[in-house]
């Protein structure tokens, strides 16, 4: 979705400045700023847990707890939901909800469910 976002912007630079003037708009003046988000929701570092450790939230023990208890997800784990993820409240409600979707309607019908969805 940022993609296409910043895709149909293209070079609105020059319109964002000239409409500070023309149309007595102050918050066009931020768009600079937008755009530096913009460009980084557009093209995310993050390969995912799978393929990385995580370098976002540097906190985060989930891969190493999986990678012990030789699990894929939360859900398979013996202890699940458990308070030892290292993630935020918002982050581990986020986490169950989706474990507990995933362990309810089986790994498959989630990805299918979430897939074209956009991550952020």
């Amino acid at each position: 979705m940022s993609r296409r976002l910043k895709e149909s912007l293209g070079d609105f630079d020059v319109y964002a400045e000239r409409f500070v003037s023309l149309l007595n708009e102050p918050a066009f003046a931020k768009y600079p700023d937008f755009k530096v988000l913009l460009n980084l929701l557009s093209e995310p570092k993050c390969e995912g847990c799978r393929k990385e450790k995580c370098v976002l939230f540097k906190s985060c023990k989930v891969r190493e707890c999986s990678e012990k208890r030789n699990v894929d997800f939360c859900f398979q784990c013996d202890d699940f939901p458990c308070n030892d993820t290292g993630l935020d409240e918002h982050l581990y409600e986020r986490s169950v909800s989706i474990n507990q979707e995933m362990k309810d309607t089986g790994v498959e019908t989630y990805y299918h469910k979430v897939k074209d969805k956009p991550r952020y």
